[in-house]
Formats: structure tokens, sequence, C-alpha cells
């Protein structure tokens, strides 16, 4: 009998390729194998095409910072959001140190975050969250102006063409950068294979049960190709599959899944290369979403840098599949209904009807709707010089709440077998731009014994490990400066 794995990564993604490396660092004698069922990794969520929304640390997003009754603003969700993507900076700069990340700039741009309004009430609430956001430690050097004169030096696409007497409000932070997840991903897990670790493509995980007798995991195996199926077995599984990962854990058994269904929702991006425009905007520009429309769908006008090469990105413009997967089946939402979930979906579905009247209208918008849409942002855009791009597929979580309500959760989540020896991730936002703060929490999860023997590693590649850099404005500042050096951003 083959000797088991100690770790199956089911999914070549990002989640995957982080946990894979810390468990490496942690372990270098585990043995690890990664299954992915295309043809290469990173080619779902983690593709930079396919996750638009990149370098997410609450800088930029207005959803991370909502209006109270009160008409104070709450910016808990920020600073938790931003405290995460530290931690992956602090993590990647460890990694740079040790010669595992080579070349920062293949993965990680400066790219200036800001926040455009228009409209009074808009500016209003702008100028609110300023106030309560310039002062905290992990929001230094954020700028605010209502003078257009101001705003287009910052970004220069934003202005011409606007009438002079619409009230504006944007907010810059200069240290902002852009994240491709896609390429990060590739460089993790060509470490890993360069470690030990055995990366299998085209092959899909179609079984995952446990066995009783030897405690461990059964993985049946597909290659696409024709092979006949193979089967593995490990002792820790980890369910890093995108959308297709609620599938997966139900097939698992695992009591913690019961409940739990997953809401698709697809999108597009207008995308445009053209060296004109491109030299004319070098920002994440985030605006306030529609009413009913779901936090992922916020509108924003992003420069990319892919491959080394710059362009932008305008959208998104969401729509619904009945795929888990971008490159999925149509059938995938049907396949995840099950008894103990069945009321989970009609119940969410009914309590967000104005999210789903808000997808029928996206679906059915034209391309001048759309182009429209990015005028509103950039008011002499040419349609002719964008073009539509299909983004990846997310799902997001739909559960019960504390008193047994359906909803559906926007976010991240890992569910964790009992035993601890599966976790798998859903959902969605902001997703890998906090990956290892999440793949933290599979660790302390599912290797609770571990943690005593783990924890001065853990600290020597995460010195903020068990604390908060905003609690300490001396530290969050040399921690931001030390993690920029080494990754060649502006601190």
């Amino acid at each position: 009998m083959t000797e088991p794995l100690d770790v199956a990564l089911i999914g070549g993604g990002v989640m995957s390729a982080t946990l894979g490396t810390l468990l490496n660092q942690l372990e270098p004698t585990w043995k690890i194998a990664i299954f992915e069922r295309l043809g290469g990794v990173a080619r779902e969520s983690s593709d930079a095409w396919n996750n638009a929304g990149t370098g997410h640390a609450a800088l930029c997003e207005l959803n991370y910072t909502p209006e109270r009754d009160d008409g104070t603003i709450d910016i808990a969700n920020a600073v938790k959001v931003n405290e995460q993507f530290q931690v992956s900076r602090q993590f990647w700069s460890y990694l740079v140190s040790e010669g595992l990340l080579p070349e920062p700039k293949s993965f990680i741009n400066p790219v200036p975050h800001m926040s455009f309004v228009w409209g009074a009430d808009n500016v209003a609430y702008l100028k609110k969250r300023y106030e309560a956001l310039k002062d905290h430690p992990l929001f230094a050097g954020l700028e605010y102006s209502e003078d257009a004169a101001v705003i287009r030096s910052w970004a220069p696409l934003l202005i011409p063409g606007r009438r002079k007497d619409q009230p504006i409000a944007a907010t810059r932070i200069p240290s902002g950068t852009d994240v491709d997840f896609g390429s990060l991903t590739h460089i993790l897990i060509d470490g890993l294979v360069d470690k030990g670790a055995s990366l299998h493509l085209n092959h899909r995980v179609t079984g995952l049960r446990r066995s009783r007798r030897t405690g461990l995991w059964k993985l049946r195996v597909k290659h696409d190709v024709g092979s006949t199926p193979k089967e593995f077995t490990a002792r820790f599984v980890f369910v890093g599959a995108g959308g297709n990962a609620l599938n997966l854990l139900q097939r698992s058994g695992i009591r913690e899944i019961r409940g739990y269904g997953g809401f698709p929702i697809s999108g597009q991006f207008l995308h445009t290369d053209d060296p004109a425009l491109v030299r004319r905007h070098s920002a994440k520009v985030y605006g306030k979403a529609s009413v009913g429309a779901p936090p992922m769908s916020v509108p924003h006008l992003d420069t990319r840098v892919i491959d080394g090469q710059a362009s932008l990105l305008f959208g998104p413009y969401a729509g619904f599949s009945t795929k888990y997967l971008k490159t999925g089946s149509y059938l995938d939402l049907f396949a995840a209904l099950r008894w103990h979930n069945l009321f989970t979906f009609i119940g969410a579905g009914l309590k967000n009807l104005s999210l789903v009247w808000y997808l029928v209208t996206e679906v059915l918008a034209t391309r001048a709707k759309k182009i429209r849409a990015l005028q509103q942002f950039a008011p002499t855009a040419d349609g002719k010089d964008w073009r539509l791009i299909t983004a990846g597929q997310r799902v997001q979580i739909m559960k019960r709440d504390a008193d047994g309500k359906a909803i559906i959760q926007f976010g991240t989540e890992v569910v964790a077998g009992g035993d601890g020896t599966i976790a798998g991730l859903l959902g969605a936002s902001p997703g890998a731009s906090t990956a290892v703060p999440i793949m933290l929490d599979v660790i302390a999860k599912c290797f609770p014994g571990k943690k005593n023997a783990w924890r001065p590693q853990l600290e020597a590649m995460i010195p903020s490990y068990g604390g908060t850099l905003s609690s300490d404005p001396a530290v969050a500042q040399s921690t931001l400066s030390r993690t920029a050096e080494a990754l060649g951003i502006p601190a």
C-alpha cells in the first residue's frame, strides 16, 4: 500500500498554495500533494483576469465602512481587513528574505488606492469616512479632496467631461498595491514542488470519504485524459476548490457542512490596454455600489499589472449562472441541493429578492448601458476602446444565522471537520488578499496540538502573529515600513 499523504490539497489556487507553503515551513518532512482539475494551476479564481478585486486592504472599498443609523461611520470591518492584508504582506516579506519569492515585482506592484463619489450625500459620507480613518495607524497617509484639479492630478480620467457644478470628492492612499495572485500562486506551487510536493494536473477529485478503520481520508481521483481512477489516502485534506468546495465538502459527509448552500454570481469587466488610456490612469478607484448590489459588485476602475504589463479594468457587471466554477457545469447549483439545506436556499432567496432583481437587470443590461456606467467614472470614455471580458465565478455562502434564519453571507468562512482532519473554504471577497490569515485559521482549527511547537516559527514568519498591529501605532508603522521595503513598494 502507498504511504499516506500527510496533506492533500484539493485545488491549485492561491489558498492551497498558501496553506501548503505555510505547512512546508512548519513541517518540512511532510508529504504534500496538490490535485488540480485543470491543466495548470491558478486558472480559476486565482487567475489575474478572474480575480479582479486585488490588493484588498480596505483602503478604498467603501462597502467595508458602512454608515450607521446615527450617521457615524463603522470602521471595524475595514480595520479587520487591513490587519489581515498586513499579515499576508508579512508572510510574503518573510518568503522574500528566504529566497522563496525571488522577484516581488512579478506579483506585487505599487498602485495608489482611491475612493471617488459624486452627489452631495455621497460627498458628506466620504468626508465622514475620511475623518474616521485618517488617524488610524493602518490608514496613515490617507488624503481627501473635493477639488477637481487635485482629483484630476490623482486620476486624470475622472474629471474631463464632468459637470463643473457636480459635487465630487475623493480619498487617496499612495501606498496601495496591485497583486497578481495568479503569478503568486505559480511561484508558491513551484516552490512546493521543488521541495518535494507532488502536483497532479488534470486530476479531478470525485470521491472523498474517511475510513472508519484507519481514520485516513480516501480520495478517488479521476485523470481527465481517460486513465483509470486512482485512490490516494491522506491524514489531512484541505478543500481549496473555489466554488466547487461546497460540493466536495458535502461528499465528505462531515456534519459541519450541513445547512450550507451556495449562491453563484458571475461577472464581467470592461478591459483596455490602450497605451494612451493606461498612461493617464494609475490607481484603483472604488465608488459606491448600486442599491441592491452585492458588496462584490462595487464599481471600480482599476490599474492592473499582469506579467509586467499595465492595463485597465472597469466593473464588475454582475450576472447569474448555475455554475459554481467558470469551467464548471450548469448542474453545479442543483448538485448542491440536499434535504438539510433546501430551506436555506429557499429562505435566503426569498429574503434577498432585491439581489435577485439586481442580477436580472444586470444580465439584461446592454453594452451601451455598461459603457454609460463606465462614463460615470470616466465621462469621456469611448466604448470602442474597451472590450468585455468574463471574470471568475463567485459562490456566496448561504447558511443559517444564530437565530436559525437563512442568510446570504458575503465574505469567506472556513468549515472544518470536528476532528480537524479536513477543512475547506467557502465564499469569496476579500479572499485572496487575506489568504495568509485565512490559512492560519485553518491551521489553528485543524492542528491545535501543534500550536506550541509551531509558534516560534509562526512568529518568525509573521511577527504580529497572535496580536494586532493597530493596537500599537509604532509597531504598525515599523511593520508597514519593513514589509514595504522587502516587497519593493511604497511605505
